[in-house]
């Protein structure tokens, strides 16, 4: 299976309910080998950081498996809304 940023995306967005998802392909040549993720999700209201990142590592382990390097970043709605206003 050929992991792309989309399928990373659309699958974020169906499996934790995400409301704002970003992926970017940071391979040096963007071979799909490292990613970079920002996710907002409702799902991740409180819970701790270590939990929601479990959660998107289960949400994707079948992809983790072919990703050599995956850098997270999770927020609630209300974290994202502070954030963008800032």
């Amino acid at each position: 299976m050929a992991v792309t940023a989309d399928h990373i995306q659309d699958k974020l967005i169906k499996e934790l309910a995400a409301t704002h998802v970003e992926v970017e392909d940071t391979s040096p040549n963007r071979c799909a080998a490292s990613f970079r993720v920002l996710i907002v999700s409702p799902q991740f209201e409180g819970k701790p950081l270590l939990q929601r990142h479990r959660m998107v590592n289960a949400c994707l382990a079948e992809e983790l498996k072919e990703i050599h390097a995956f850098e997270q970043k999770t927020l609630t709605p209300e974290q994202w809304d502070k954030q963008k206003s800032q």
